[in-house]
């Protein structure tokens, strides 16, 4: 299995940026597509986008497409998340994870992935 940190967390005032990364560890990082959830407090978990093994392909919902850029560094074993132009709406513990299968669409992790993350807490203020 995968072992998942991330960090990068913070406060941040609206309209601003924030990296949060993702650092994995275990098994080989490549094997996995990985993405990014967020939940705010009283709600649902949330799925945000998706990136496949290699990188070649992403996934990003509508709530965040155009506001956020994933990559991947398969060498450092790496997951990282841009995020601007951040909203307070956008205040949420934020959970990278890892699953063997990749799909592109909306409802393909409806059931999430198979390994998570602690989390890290964004936290917008206006």
């Amino acid at each position: 299995q995968v072992q998942l940190v991330e960090s990068g967390g913070g406060l941040v005032q609206a309209g601003g940026s924030l990296r949060l990364s993702c650092a994995a560890s275990g098994r080989t990082f490549s094997d996995y597509a990985m993405g990014w959830f967020r939940q705010a407090p009283g709600e649902e978990r949330e799925f945000l986008a998706v990136i496949s093994w290699k990188g070649e392909d992403i996934y990003y919902t509508d709530d965040v497409k155009g506001r956020c850029t994933v990559s991947r560094d398969n060498a450092k074993s790496m997951l990282y998340l841009q995020l601007n132009n951040l909203k307070p709406e956008d205040t949420a513990v934020y959970y990278c994870a890892a699953d063997g299968n990749y799909c592109s669409g909306y409802g393909c992790y409806a059931q999430g992935m198979a390994y998570w993350g602690q989390g890290t807490q964004v936290t917008v203020s206006s």
